[in-house]
């Protein structure tokens, strides 16, 4: 269903729209649990850490996806709310042949490479084989990833969050099904796991860019659309870029921290990877929620409804700290359960590891979700310089933190210290960006004095 997010009350707007993302990004980090569930469960304790690490590596390749997507939605969405179709249109198709010719090459890079990346992050032998399998099938199929992501910064972009999380409940349903029949059934162990994800993510993908093409066919436009525009690639890269650059600094940063708790063990590895998979969860959770901000605020600002984009960034806040509250409250007395329940007799010191990494961060989702707004408000309107100054001090603060305090404590507690102050630093970086940008541009007093 196609909605112009440009009328009608923001708040009311924005529940609406941002509901089944959310709903969507659940039954994504679903699947994606599902792997780690079922291979700690029915493989054992290396699985879970092979699962765990490679999935730190995967996070370079979701982080191009994430900025095709992120840079095709907002380019998509202003265009769309200044009812310039058939722009609109050529910027999906560009988006479309740049996004093909991107994933070729990150294929080719991925097959050459990722051996070597398991190396450098001190992958342990005992878990090296299953990791290097996991990450060859999961390259394999990074051409579903990028078109469904592609796919879903379409709808989104057209205030369209129903057909997205449709289509992801029923490709999380399977997955969990298919994980569980490859690795129980078939014996598959952590190949199942991958091929899994491979096969559904590929159904999603064909059956996604179907829909998205009967839907850009609804749209009325004026004469023959262009196919390719230079142009407007370089609109859209000027946003998919610093999205790229942020999400794989932070992937590689990932990478890092990962190095330094690998050498704690396979045990601490895999308390981790079962703890991290929550964390995700709520993380990518916000960010998607700041995603359908940045669909919003992109909208209003074609439309030239810069004014409401105040009213939403407001509404938004409302809505991430509802969702933060019951989320503190289970990860602070549950999370031992959670964690255990990623693993099969999992050892004393993986179960301690995740529950102390969940102790430490989850009371700051309060802070994080604050960025990840006010990051969509900046990305919408197309303010990357600012929005990538957060991003960045986050990122290095948790790494070198990382590095620093797990050295001077002499264990792993460090390194999840690191993570709720580099939230808290960028926080107030991208908040005072924020506000600033909204008192003066898009409030009626600014737009007077202007």
């Amino acid at each position: 269903m196609i909605k112009d997010l440009t009328e009608g009350n923001p708040q009311s707007v924005l529940w609406r729209f941002c509901l089944p993302l959310f709903g969507s990004v659940i039954f994504q980090q679903l699947y994606n649990i599902a792997d780690s569930l079922i291979a700690g469960k029915f493989i054992g304790e290396n699985a879970l850490a092979a699962v765990g690490n490679s999935y730190e590596i995967t996070l370079i390749f979701i982080a191009f996806a994430f900025g095709c997507n992120i840079g095709c939605s907002v380019i998509v969405s202003q265009f769309f709310g200044a009812k310039k179709y058939n722009s609109m249109k050529t910027a999906v198709y560009t988006t479309w042949i740049a996004g093909a010719v991107l994933c070729g090459v990150l294929m080719l890079l991925g097959f050459l490479f990722c051996p070597m990346l398991l190396e450098l992050i001190k992958t342990p032998q005992e878990v090296m084989a299953d990791s290097a399998l996991y990450l060859k099938i999961y390259i394999g199929g990074l051409f579903f990833l990028f078109f469904y992501n592609i796919s879903t910064g379409i709808f989104s972009a057209i205030g369209d969050s129903r057909t997205p999380f449709i289509f992801l409940a029923v490709s999380s349903t399977a997955n969990i099904f298919a994980d569980w029949l490859f690795v129980t059934a078939f014996d598959m162990g952590v190949a199942g796991v991958a091929w899994a994800t491979f096969i559904c993510q590929g159904v999603s993908c064909i059956a996604s860019m179907l829909v998205v093409i009967k839907r850009l066919r609804s749209i009325p436009t004026e004469g023959k659309v262009q196919r390719f525009s230079a142009p407007i690639l370089r609109q859209i890269s000027f946003i998919a870029i610093p999205s790229i650059i942020q999400q794989s600094f932070i992937s590689v940063g990932n990478i890092i921290i990962q190095g330094v708790i690998n050498s704690y063990g396979a045990a601490v590895m895999a308390g981790y990877s079962a703890s991290v998979k929550l964390n995700n969860l709520v993380i990518t959770s916000f960010t998607t929620l700041g995603n359908g901000i940045s669909n919003y605020s992109a909208q209003n600002l074609g439309a030239g409804k810069g004014e409401r984009i105040k009213s939403g960034f407001i509404a938004g806040l409302k809505m991430v700290y509802l969702i933060c509250i019951p989320i503190v409250i289970l990860y602070w007395f549950c999370g031992q359960a959670m964690v255990e329940f990623f693993m099969k007799d999992g050892s004393a010191q993986a179960v301690s590891t995740g529950l102390m990494f969940l102790r430490i961060v989850a009371p700051f989702y309060f802070v994080a979700s604050t960025k990840l707004v006010s990051d969509g408000i900046l990305r919408g309107v197309s303010e990357m310089g600012k929005f990538m100054i957060g991003t960045f001090t986050d990122l290095i603060l948790r790494v070198v933190l990382a590095i620093i305090l797990s050295d001077m404590l002499g264990s792993p507690t460090g390194i999840w210290i690191s993570w709720p102050i580099g939230w808290s630093v960028a926080t107030v970086i991208s908040l005072t960006f924020t506000i600033r940008l909204i008192k003066y541009k898009f409030t009626p007093s600014a737009k007077a004095n202007g």
